[in-house]
């Protein structure tokens, strides 16, 4: 066990325990003895996450969405699709003295996450899995699973926090720990899925996450962590698409912005905005890709100084603590998850899309990636970076 559990007033919705001797406090929706469903991907944050709500009193279910088909769970061994994390989700889950489900989703996956993976590469844009695996199948089947199992709500090891206003909208904010926060992966949550969803570490660290995995002596506690796509564990995705039969080399131009053939390239899926080394091409100055132009099957390069944009435009809006947004938004923008942010305004427009005005100019503005606007730690929303 974690330590005694020491709840303050249910009206502040809080939490306070003590591990190892330090108090720690968080903010959950409700505490009690209602059933959950935690997404069990065989890492430190997940089964830390199921610890915890194990501590406050939940009716506690783990279970592991298995992605990929088992002819192929060799190229993520230890992802959170792959045999091992499983293996490692379930033995957490007889640590903690809880049920535990592994269900086969891997069809699905390939149409909502690999296809779209795929076709956004084939029309020259740089996705972003995590996201819509997030949306579709972490926030999405995992929540048609636990109603099944009669539970209302759903955890997982985001480091991301939701709060309920006073007047019943859901908000999505930044984890705590700013080093971890995972809010940009989120943006696209409705309220319906924010309503239903639990996040244990979002007032925690990472360094807190593992002291309670010690603590309870999982086998997770020192497990290191991945930050590649869990299906392209290698990070080289065009070998991917090649071997998943997803993508064939087919040739084209590499060009200058003035139309002027450089040299040429197998295919535009296997280049990325502000790329430089890999081109194969002779240049008294460094040349980057500044756009994949699928209509020609062309790739332009050009100096870095034609990277920087100021304004561009995202599609497929989702607005978080408003249905309608208002006419102009002042917020802080990321355009990728590794980018720090940077002031903007943002003019909503009537077809879903949104314009969005950098108040400095950023380097690769990147056509399929997700750009996510903040006010403070609230979550406004976002949208999915358009092609010029």
């Amino acid at each position: 066990m974690i330590g005694r559990l020491d709840r303050v007033p249910a009206a502040e919705h809080a939490f306070l325990y003590t591990l190892r001797g330090r108090a720690y406090s968080g903010s959950v929706t409700e505490i009690g003895k209602q059933r959950v469903v935690v997404g069990m991907s065989g890492g430190v944050d997940s089964s830390a996450a199921a610890a915890l709500l194990v501590e406050q009193g939940w009716d506690v279910i783990g279970i592991t969405l298995k992605l990929w088909p088992q002819d192929c769970v060799s190229r993520a061994e230890d992802k959170c699709c792959g045999p091992q994390a499983v293996t490692d989700a379930r033995a957490v889950s007889h640590k903690l003295n809880i049920p535990y489900y592994l269900v086969d989703e891997a069809a699905d996956f390939q149409k909502q996450v690999i296809n779209y993976f795929a076709e956004e590469y084939r029309a020259g844009r740089t996705p972003n899995p995590c996201v819509m695996c997030n949306e579709k199948l972490k926030f999405g089947t995992l929540i048609s699973r636990a109603q099944q199992l009669g539970a209302e709500k759903i955890a997982t090891g985001h480091f991301a926090r939701v709060e309920r206003r006073d007047d019943g909208r859901h908000l999505l904010k930044r984890g705590r720990d700013a080093r971890k926060d995972q809010s940009y992966f989120l943006f696209t949550l409705k309220q319906d899925q924010l309503a239903r969803s639990l996040f244990p570490l979002g007032e925690l660290t990472k360094h807190d996450t593992r002291e309670i995995a010690r603590d309870c002596e999982l086998k997770t506690a020192d497990k290191e962590e991945s930050m590649e796509i869990c299906f392209v564990p290698d990070k080289d995705y065009g070998k991917f698409l090649q071997q998943a039969h997803l993508v064939e080399k087919h040739q084209g131009d590499i060009v200058d912005p003035t139309g002027r053939v450089l040299g040429q390239h197998d295919g535009i899926e296997f280049y990325t905005i502000g790329q430089r080394k890999g081109l194969g091409l002779s240049s008294p100055k460094p040349l980057y890709v500044i756009e994949l132009d699928p209509k020609t099957n062309r790739v332009i390069v050009g100096d870095e100084l034609l990277l920087e944009r100021a304004e561009f435009t995202v599609e497929r809006c989702n607005w978080i603590p408003f249905d309608e947004p208002p006419a102009s938004i002042e917020v802080m923008a990321k355009i990728r998850y590794n980018h720090p942010g940077t002031t903007a305004t943002v003019t909503p427009q009537p077809n879903g899309a949104a314009k969005v005005r950098l108040h400095i100019p950023q380097r690769a503005i990147t056509p399929g990636q997700a750009c996510v606007f903040y006010q403070d730690d609230l979550v406004v929303g976002g949208g999915w970076i358009a092609r010029t």
